[in-house]
């Protein structure tokens, strides 16, 4: 009984080990990767007038005479839009960067962008150059773009398959407590002063620092290592790590038989290697409904104005009636609403699954965006307490943000394509995730200006059409395994295959095979040593 209870006590502990390394992994990942989206997202909005008067100075100072307003908020827009473009570009580098480098050192080697955006900062009003806050934006945006793609990536494939969407969306979490951060780091008594705010915007160097100082201690995507790489030994000692020091026998046989697949991919291709190209995803009629969905939800997530509400968040308060002096402290109130919205979702989501999640958070967000409409329409003639309903609004609409489409978008790619699709597919959604919200950061305040308090109908128009294409297109892919959600989009995509079932290299094979080994310890010990060993066999 004894020696029972001790075998059951070691089980746990392994297990335990496994589990928080898996976390302190996901942790020194998103703080430097998700969590950089968020807070250089909100950290923007506190210096906008300061900003702008410096940018004012400056032109004042080169050429003597001083910007037109429409010309200042103009060089603003620009200052803004920069980290969209940025994004996009770092979107297109996750992919190779990914490959070739493997999904943890794509995340270290991802932080030079950070640091010599925060070079440009810090220095650009010894230069007087605003031109360097561009720069600046532009290379965090790069920054932004490959942690976005590469990270969720870096949990999928690290994570067990019945813990892959609540580690995967754990960098929606990190993304909102990004923007919770930056936004308390932005108030006035902080760094959010006119003296300071060059070191607010250079702020974001800390949680990179962070990340260099930890992430290299943490193992690398188990998949990658296997599949991409095809280093066994690496691949199980990353595992060992992950799980606690036991390789799960089920989960190391499908690595396999995906390895064994990729090879005779390769063969039946004629090239050495299996890895696709976002072009062969477009010409692919196997993946197209794959693609169109991921297409599709990644220019929602951004097309539905959430991320608007960040990058104007005074002006939506103060159109709503909100007090000058009380702003800041309101717009902190949406990114805690978010944060505690993609808490809630982390919980729900192994229970409820993916599909639930994302197609009510649209939904919901549909009823928000009428109800604020009306609100608007009624404050402007005049009733009472509108204010504060339209305040309202606004904070249920980021809470049904943050309740789906903010983290289950990232997942998608990670769960629906296999190894070789997935880089291509997060440079994909991520390129189209990026050009969404460069369009609505450019043109929000023109919506603004023209539809005034019918600004948030084309939102609605948004979520109702993706809910609606979601829900057709999009099979529940809760503790499903690559092959079962292949073959439901098979369905949809009216492919008909001969499944056969791969050979895996029989050495290998033989030591995972269920019943003979239940970790990679067992490999060199003698079965006869073994009790637990026996009574398998």
């Amino acid at each position: 009984m004894s020696s029972t209870g001790d075998n059951e006590q070691d089980d746990s502990s392994r297990h335990s080990g496994g589990a928080r390394t898996l976390a302190l992994t996901v942790c020194s990942a998103a703080i430097g990767g998700t969590f950089q989206y968020g807070y250089n997202i909100s950290i923007i909005n506190a210096p906008t007038s300061y900003i702008q008067v410096f940018i004012n100075d400056t032109y004042m100072k080169r050429w003597g005479t001083g910007l037109e307003t429409p010309q200042v908020t103009l060089v603003w827009t620009l200052i803004v839009s920069a980290f969209s473009l940025g994004g996009l570009l770092g979107a297109l580098l996750a992919g190779p960067l990914s490959v070739h480098c493997g999904r943890k050192n794509s995340l270290l080697l991802n932080n030079c962008f950070l640091f010599a955006g925060a070079v440009f900062v810090l220095i650009c009003r010894t230069a007087e150059s605003f031109e360097m806050l561009v720069c600046a934006r532009f290379l965090v945006g790069i920054n932004s773009g490959v942690s976005m793609n590469v990270q969720p990536m870096y949990f999928g494939e690290s994570a067990p398959k019945h813990l892959r969407g609540a580690v995967a969306f754990s960098s929606a979490v990190f993304t909102a407590f990004g923007i919770f951060l930056g936004q308390v780091v932005g108030l006035t008594g902080l760094l959010g002063s006119e003296p300071l705010w060059p070191y607010l915007l250079a702020s974001n160097a800390l949680p990179g620092l962070i990340q260099l100082l930890t992430l290299p201690w943490f193992p690398e995507s188990p998949r990658y290592l296997l599949i991409d790489r095809g280093d066994k030994e690496a691949c199980i000692k990353a595992l060992e790590r992950l799980r606690g020091g036991e390789v799960p026998v089920l989960e190391m046989d499908e690595l396999l038989q995906e390895q064994q697949q990729q090879k005779s991919a390769a063969l039946n291709s004629g090239s050495a290697a299996s890895t696709q190209t976002p072009w062969s995803l477009f010409k692919s009629p196997d993946l197209r409904c794959q693609l169109k969905t991921v297409m599709a939800a990644s220019s929602a997530m951004m097309l539905c104005g959430n991320d608007s509400i960040y990058f104007y968040a005074s002006y939506i308060f103060l159109a709503a009636g909100i007090p000058q002096e009380k702003v800041q402290y309101v717009t902190i109130g949406t990114g805690a609403s978010e944060f505690t919205a993609s808490i809630l979702s982390n919980l729900l989501i192994e229970r409820v699954g993916r599909r639930y999640l994302l197609i009510g958070g649209y939904c919901l967000m549909s009823c928000w965006s009428v109800v604020f409409t009306i609100a608007l329409i009624l404050q402007s003639n005049g009733v009472a307490g509108m204010a504060y309903l339209s305040m309202a609004c606004v904070f249920a609409y980021i809470l049904s943000f943050g309740l789906g489409p903010a983290g289950v978008t990232g997942i998608l790619p990670a769960e629906i394509f296999d190894q070789a699709a997935r880089p291509a597919a997060y440079m994909v959604a991520g390129s189209f995730m990026w050009i969404s919200l460069f369009l609505v950061g450019m043109l929000f305040p023109f919506i603004v200006n023209s539809l005034g308090n019918y600004c948030f109908l084309p939102f609605l128009v948004v979520c109702l059409v993706s809910a609606g294409f979601l829900g057709f297109t999009l099979p529940e892919t809760k503790g499903k395994t690559l092959a079962e959600i292949t073959a439901e989009f098979d369905r949809k995509n009216g492919v008909k295959r001969e499944r056969q079932d791969e050979q895996v290299d029989e050495p290998m094979r033989d030591h995972y095979e269920l019943g003979k080994a239940s970790s990679v310890t067992s490999l060199t010990k003698d079965p006869d040593q073994d009790p637990d060993q026996k009574n398998a066999d």
